[in-house]
């Protein structure tokens, strides 16, 4: 008998529940797949691209509806002669600096035998080089800055969609497509690149759980064998990611974590709804693990002073009231607290990273527009990843329930019961 066998119970084809896959229709996403391609229609008209936009959450389909639409609009232009179509793409995750952006976008035009260094250059100078290269190129060219919201300068952001008003172009048209998780990153952009940049606004709203019971019903279809699913799994995958702030990669990792743990299962041969339960907690686990990890001592004060506030019921709740409880708990840690903005960022990328819900408010000319945040995780899960944070600040009376056995609830040293 050999060692491996391929599978032939469980999967047709694993892969269209990866995130690469890219499905001939896009579903859910009918209004924003129309706005988008309205922008997008100016560069084939042989005309000057607009600028769009892009923002919502992680996983409302921002990234997949700019492949599919790109991709289509890629196979027009080729029908007309007068179009000469570049597109390049670049994911900004890791990428902090306008410096780090342009000599990234350098080296992605050039060949591989002639790239820079991304450091030792002026600013001014590798703006030079991104100009050359881009004239050279001639032609319309769309550059999408993915996950843009990582970039703390906005010089770049300023300098190509203007590059031709300028007069650092004149044979190449350029586009920006900017895509951002973070709402609140449009906000903090300076008047001149928000009006430059965000011509083209659209708004990428959670999914719902009927979008997201469509959509894994489209990816299940290619992806496993018939009647391998039990009534009951792709209902609840959905009902998790609707829950999971309308998340579609969530919903799809879920699918497939449910299918990887029933394979893994001697004589099973259909994903069942416990596949789904273990599956969640699986990933959960692990998610929560991964994006606590890589916060800042900060980030999670920020994160153990909404959770404590939280569990006394006190939420969905605005930045300003969170601060008081973040700031005691940072001189506790014998940190300085941050500013508001600091502090506000923080929560932010806790947002990001599904750690928390965020929901914007209106309350009209008096009121103004403000965000409430909220936990919407598993307590003993995130309590399990602040273990350093709890050491350095104490046990908050609120948590004392959820930490049955840990000897720091009695420890007078560690307690926060006065604090209130």
């Amino acid at each position: 008998m050999s060692l491996f066998e391929r599978d032939t119970e469980i999967y047709r084809n694993r892969d269209a529940l990866r995130e690469d896959y890219q499905p001939e229709q896009l579903v859910g996403r009918d209004d924003e797949i129309q706005m988008y391609q309205a922008a997008l229609q100016p560069v084939i008209n042989g005309e000057q691209p607009n600028n769009v936009f892009l923002y919502g959450k992680t996983g409302v389909g921002k990234t997949a509806a700019t492949r599919y639409l790109l991709s289509h609009l890629e196979e027009d232009a080729a029908k007309y002669d007068d179009i000469d179509l570049q597109l390049t793409f670049l994911n900004c995750d890791g990428l902090t600096s306008s410096y780090q952006i342009a000599t990234r976008l350098v080296n992605e035009l050039r060949d591989e035998t002639n790239q820079i260094s991304t450091t030792g250059y002026p600013r001014a100078t590798v703006y030079g080089m991104l100009w050359d290269e881009l004239e050279k190129l001639g032609g319309t060219n769309l550059i999408v800055l993915d996950e843009v919201d990582h970039v703390e300068d906005d010089s770049i952001l300023y300098q190509l969609p203007r590059a031709r008003a300028n007069n650092n172009l004149s044979a190449a048209k350029i586009g920006i497509i900017g895509i951002s998780n973070d709402f609140s990153f449009r906000d903090d952009l300076s008047p001149k690149v928000k009006s430059s940049l965000c011509e083209q606004e659209i708004h990428f709203p959670a999914y719902d759980a009927g979008d997201l019971q469509k959509i894994l019903e489209q990816r299940a279809d290619v992806a496993f064998h018939d009647d391998v699913l039990d009534d009951a799994v792709i209902p609840l995958c959905s009902a998790y990611g609707a829950k999971d702030a309308g998340d579609a990669r969530q919903s799809i990792d879920l699918l497939m974590k449910a299918g990887d743990l029933a394979r893994e299962e001697a004589e099973t041969t259909a994903v069942a709804e416990r596949h789904v339960e273990a599956g969640r907690h699986d990933l959960e686990r692990g998610r929560i693990e991964e994006g606590i990890s890589g916060l800042t001592q900060h980030g999670h004060l920020v994160l153990y002073s909404l959770l404590t506030l939280h569990l006394q019921n006190e939420t969905p709740i605005r930045s300003r009231d969170v601060r008081p409880r973040y700031t005691n708990f940072a001189q506790r840690a014998g940190r300085d607290p941050l500013v508001p903005r600091r502090m506000r960022d923080h929560l932010s990328e806790l947002a990001m990273l599904g750690l928390v819900s965020v929901t914007e408010r209106n309350e009209g000319r008096r009121g103004g527009t403000y965000r409430e945040y909220t936990l919407d995780m598993d307590i003993e899960l995130i309590l399990s990843a602040l273990d350093e944070v709890l050491d350095d600040v104490g046990i908050h009376e609120s948590i004392q329930g959820h930490l049955i056995g840990d000897e720091r609830t009695t420890d007078e040293n560690t307690s926060l019961a006065e604090f209130q």
